[in-house]
């Protein structure tokens, strides 16, 4: 059990204005040697929007949303919102909680899922922060869980599901659900060594002896989206049989050619649609926790324009946002930790859950840019 001092909603970031655009940028991609013309590409994408991201916005409401439920809980608990890659960053935010008093804190990454870019990195620039501001040693950062599979997380997706049906057969009335309409679970896709190492490298034998990984080729980042996939379907369709076909599709994509990163693309699998005889499509940023640019450009300006070029109705479901039961799970989460909840009791949808509250030696690793200093885990 552990007396926080305050809750740390830890931000990827994002430009709020078109001065912002390329230096947000060059911190995002920093020491990765990306070309100034492939930055003015990705620019373009929030240039389209003004030069402002969405998401500091909606991180200033999940803000407000926490600290309303923990008012409402009677839980004397302040949210202090910092971000990885634009103001405010963790750094500065930490420093004023520690002048603050508070010197013990737990984070919430706004990310669900287990790999370098959605937990490893966000844990890395604690550590970080902690060495830049000199408070290593003075100030504690945990982090609540990877909630993947909290019932907070998955509910919002399973009446998003039930909602997008409900819409495409009141626009296409008499469309078999079954047989026409294909369902879309889309993620952020990452390089596929990293995806490899994503999670505990947990290996199980085969019929033959031989070992292989528990959560596949692809890793855990890959197996938690199946396996919550899995779980919003089955929710949100009466039966099996009456279940449409669906698959899991990556997007976003930004490294070279010439390096391997999860596939299939979702503007791939959707012009190959139609040859099926699907004609709608239902989109679901099942990978992302609020509608930040990789949703509103990726998917409704790209995905969407991909599903019209090819004949196709499609919906696309809502993040979770400042959905209740979120907000709810987030706050969730964070007593666990406070309470010292036991595993057993703790809520998991899937057989991968409950994730663990420290991760493992090796996790997420990053085989390009090998272990740095990482808090809310065990060495490396």
């Amino acid at each position: 059990m552990t007396e926080y001092d305050a809750i740390l909603l830890a931000g990827f970031g994002g430009p709020e204005g078109q001065d912002d655009v390329i230096p947000f940028l060059r911190n995002v991609t920093r020491g990765r040697g990306i070309p100034e013309e492939r930055l003015e590409e990705v620019a373009h994408h929030y240039r389209h929007f003004g030069g402002v991201s969405p998401i500091n916005n909606q991180n200033r409401a999940l803000k407000a949303a926490l600290e309303t439920e923990l008012a409402f809980r009677g839980i004397d608990l302040p949210v202090i919102w910092g971000n990885r890659n634009w103001t405010p960053y963790l750094a500065d935010v930490i420093t004023e909680a520690h002048e603050a008093g508070h010197n013990r804190l737990i984070a919430i990454a706004t990310s669900a899922y287990s790999s370098y870019s959605s937990c490893r990195q966000y844990r890395e620039d604690f550590a970080a922060a902690l060495a830049d501001t000199g408070l290593d040693g003075t100030v504690q950062i945990d982090k609540v869980r990877q909630f993947f599979d909290h019932p907070g997380f998955v509910l919002p997706f399973i009446e998003g599901v039930k909602e997008g049906l409900a819409e495409v057969q009141a626009a296409i009335p008499g469309i078999n659900l079954q047989t026409e309409v294909e369902v879309l679970f889309a993620t952020h896709s990452i390089p596929s060594t990293d995806a490899a190492k994503s999670g505990q490298d947990l290996r199980d034998l085969d019929a033959d002896g031989q070992p292989v990984r528990r959560y596949g080729d692809d890793g855990a980042y890959a197996a938690q989206h199946r396996a919550v996939a899995e779980v919003v379907m089955a929710a949100a369709t009466p039966s099996a049989e009456q279940q449409p076909a669906w698959q899991l599709v990556y997007q976003s994509r930004s490294g070279p050619p010439s390096m391997p990163w999860l596939e299939p693309d979702i503007n791939d699998v959707i012009a190959t649609l139609p040859e099926r005889g699907i004609r709608a499509v239902v989109i679901v940023p099942l990978g992302f926790v609020s509608d930040h640019m990789e949703v509103l450009w990726d998917l409704d300006t790209e995905a969407i324009e991909t599903a019209a070029e090819n004949g196709l109705h499609a919906v696309r479901v809502p993040t979770p946002g400042t959905n209740p039961a979120y907000v709810s799970g987030l706050v969730d989460l964070v007593m666990e930790r406070v309470n010292d909840v036991p595993v057993d009791e703790r809520p998991a949808l899937t057989e991968l859950g409950p994730w663990y509250d420290v991760c493992r030696p090796g996790c997420c690793e990053n085989v390009r840019l090998g272990f740095k200093p990482a808090l809310a885990g065990m060495t490396p």
